[in-house]
């Protein structure tokens, strides 16, 4: 079977940051993770969990002794945790940012895949350790006003050039989709 995803950024607007995403049932909730990082363009960095208040509420990640009770995304099947239209959970990446991510099943199909895709989406995803959802609109002001005088500096730290821009609306399909299908 194939599941059929929306993911969107919590409390990121204007623009709104979702891509919709097809992953096959048999995936492990660890090889999740890896394809919602390539669909937003995440570097995979820091550590992840998804939440999940089904029959027993429970967090999905990477394990460690500091937190025994995070159960091991590479041994939990995605179809375990997520079965059904509409379901949801929250996925969360990079916990001093707390990017926290809506997921929604959105419909179940019988078709057999092998490969995960990006389907649709909008928004750029914000950097890497700007500094979470008030990081990241702080950032997108800088970036808007070339009189800011935070605004070089900023352009430095993204690795931009003088005249390159940082366009918060751009999202590429075509490259996404490449990267999510590299995945499995």
């Amino acid at each position: 079977m194939a599941f059929y995803f929306k993911i969107q950024l919590v409390g990121v607007t204007k623009p709104p940051v979702w891509r919709k995403i097809v992953v096959p049932e048999t995936i492990s909730m660890l090889k999740f993770h890896e394809v919602i990082q390539a669909a937003f363009g995440w570097e995979n960095s820091h550590l992840f969990e998804f939440r999940y208040a089904g029959q027993i509420a429970c967090a999905i990640g990477i394990p460690d002794e500091s937190d025994p009770e995070v159960l091991n995304a590479s041994s939990i099947s995605l179809r375990k945790i997520i079965h059904e239209n509409g379901q949801k959970c929250t996925y969360i990446y990079d916990f001093g940012d707390n990017w926290v991510h809506s997921v929604i099943l959105e419909r179940i199909s019988q078709e057999k895949i092998k490969k995960a895709d990006c389907l649709a989406g909008k928004g750029a995803c914000p950097p890497e350790d700007c500094g979470g959802v008030a990081g990241f609109e702080s950032l997108k002001k800088i970036l808007a006003d070339p009189d800011n005088p935070e605004h070089l500096e900023m352009k430095e730290w993204l690795s931009l050039g003088p005249n390159d821009t940082w366009e918060s609306n751009e999202f590429d399909l075509e490259d996404t989709s490449e990267l999510v299908l590299s995945v499995l």
